[in-house]
């Protein structure tokens, strides 16, 4: 262009693009540098790239990723892995108590499950894997993650109570997954059971089972009579049949964390379910960001084993620290890989949170938002049992509020409430917030000495409920006046010591004492204040009712004159 660098530089800064010598520029900044330093600029002609069309594949599930890099000559035949689905209280954890002939719903809180569990049964010399997935309404998420790595779902509906909201929710996640669905129709034992309204409903939601002509095998249970229970196992076995699951026990082992949690004793446990390969003792396994090596592994029954085949639900001990329910783990080669894999997902974690990291606000500038009223949070820390428990909390929570005054979750974890919780608590102004988790003695003692609130929950809808509450309290209130009564002044008294004094005649409602009141003369509000005193002759009233005469005095002022209106009125909050 014949011009110095300094001149580009200079154009540049003036409009606010700060850049060194050596930054390359678009074409459109270019041209406008040009115009400014009176030269054209023309941008070279390009030859357009030949562009392919490409449809657009759906993002492929696990299943299908594992079986696209496996020879078909090396797939077996595997168990298949079945999840439960329904309405709360519809019955499907009496179902799977019925098929594995324990007792787990009387041992769970509310008699609600409240979170998932794998089991494995044997019939006809084959296995059947299940996932017991909550139907709690604030566990749809976790509901959501079973139908995901299942193969069929069996939707529990209950033949008195019919398609309730959390149904047709089960039946959205399950045609999500792809997954078909074997309807199990329970509690015909009850007397006001109605099966064919059911089947009816069913149909409405696009449900059709095979008498109506469709293609969903319908069968009648009684979960607590323990009938039709082996209908049902032929019936996910007849499922199973028509597409048969494959996995290649020797290749590459992959699945997925089903349920975690941190013991006392033992450390980071999981559940894993085995997907693909066999997974052993002292493999060397990489889930998410979480590294480990597996030192003890136990089947669903507790016994200890040292290796699980594909759809095959094992708990393990040796992870470093509790993994995500729903995250996918993979073995590798040894542990040194397994935490460089690691290391790396969790470098590349840091960057994408510092990328995303809000500005810091200037003190001023929060002072200035929270006095307009634009930010206000309730700050919480949450602690559960068990990780598969957090993620449908939060999820809960973060529906709660609005834009002037929402939740903001500062930290969550799995495990007891501890002394760095409080800590963080004070230094946050935050509620803790504790679902069937104990409170250290420490952290107890520190929390009374500063004065934090730590609130314990076992059922999910105490929880979200109370919460709701609170943010309702916090909430800035909205009053509207309310008017209470008239009042003429007819005469006005001079009493020494006193000063003026209205001698009124309440035409309407009741005058009370230490009520507001606006004076008015001539249909104008001269002046708003309070009745400081109110009598009834010589005596001390405190309200005088329509139809008789008083005395009365406002705190601010005695300018009374004939014919003024004293009105007083009351602020009542808004609902």
């Amino acid at each position: 262009m014949r011009r110095s660098p300094i001149e580009v530089i200079k154009t540049l800064m003036n409009y606010g693009i700060m850049v060194p010598i050596t930054q390359s520029i678009d074409f459109d900044t270019a041209t406008v540098v040009g115009e400014e330093l009176g030269i054209t600029i023309k941008a070279e002609a390009q030859p357009e790239p030949e562009v392919e069309e490409v449809e657009e594949e759906a993002p492929k599930t696990l299943r299908q990723r594992i079986m696209a890099n496996e020879k078909p000559d090396a797939l077996v035949l595997r168990p298949p892995i079945v999840t439960v689905l329904g309405h709360v209280d519809h019955g499907k954890t009496t179902l799977l108590d019925a098929i594995r002939e324990t007792r787990v719903v009387d041992d769970e809180a509310g008699g609600i499950t409240q979170h998932i569990g794998a089991y494995q049964v044997e019939r006809q010399g084959r296995k059947i894997t299940f996932l017991d997935t909550p139907g709690h309404a604030a566990f749809t998420a976790m509901r959501a993650r079973g139908a995901m790595v299942t193969d069929i779902a069996v939707l529990v509906v209950a033949a008195d109570d019919g398609v309730m909201p959390q149904t047709q929710e089960a039946i959205a996640h399950a045609r999500a997954a792809q997954v078909p669905i074997l309807v199990a129709l329970n509690k015909i034992d009850k007397a006001n059971a109605n099966p064919e309204r059911a089947k009816q409903e069913l149909a409405d939601n696009g449900l059709l089972i095979e008498e109506y002509g469709g293609d969903v095998m319908c069968v009648l249970v009684s979960a607590k009579l323990r009938r039709g229970i082996d209908d049902v196992l032929e019936s996910i076995l007849l499922v199973a049949d028509i597409d048969p699951l494959m996995a290649n026990p020797n290749g590459k082992c992959i699945g997925t964390v089903i349920e975690s949690r941190l013991d006392k004793t033992r450390g980071p446990m999981a559940t894993l379910l085995v997907q693909n390969g066999t997974l052993h003792v002292s493999d060397s396994i990489v889930s998410g960001e979480i590294p480990g090596k597996i030192r003890a592994m136990y089947d669903d029954k507790g016994r200890p084993i040292t290796e699980a085949l594909p759809a095959t639900p094992v708990v393990v001990l040796g992870l470093s620290d509790v993994p995500p329910a729903g995250e996918t783990f993979s073995v590798e080669a040894d542990e040194r890989t397994a935490r460089a894999i690691a290391a790396e997902r969790q470098a590349q974690k840091r960057t994408e949170t510092a990328a995303a990291a809000p500005r810091t606000m200037s003190l001023d500038t929060i002072f200035a938002q929270a006095k307009a009223g634009r930010i206000k949070e309730l700050n919480l820390i949450l602690k559960a049992d068990v990780q598969g428990s957090i993620e449908p909390i939060v999820q809960s929570l973060e529906k709660l509020g609005d834009e002037k005054l929402h939740v903001k979750i500062l930290h969550q974890a799995a495990g007891n409430i501890t002394e760095s919780d409080v800590m963080l608590a004070v230094a946050s102004n935050a509620i803790i917030l504790g679902f069937s988790v104990n409170v250290e003695p420490t952290a107890q003692r520190m929390a009374e000495t500063e004065g934090v609130d730590i609130r314990i929950y076992d059922i999910i809808y105490k929880l979200i409920e109370d919460i709701q509450k609170a943010l309702t309290g916090l909430l800035e209130p909205v009053y509207q006046e309310v008017v209470v009564g008239h009042a003429t002044v007819r005469t006005v008294f001079h009493i020494s010591k006193v000063g003026k004094i209205a001698g009124c005649y309440v035409t309407d409602g009741e005058i009370i004492r230490n009520s507001m009141a606006r004076l008015k003369r001539n249909g104008a509000v001269i002046h708003q204040d309070r009745v400081s005193s109110l009598k009834r002759y010589q005596e001390d009233a405190t309200e005088v009712k329509t139809g008789f005469e008083c005395g009365i005095n406002l705190s601010n002022f005695s300018d009374f004159a004939e014919g003024d209106i004293i009105e007083t009125y009351k602020k009542e909050r808004v609902s």
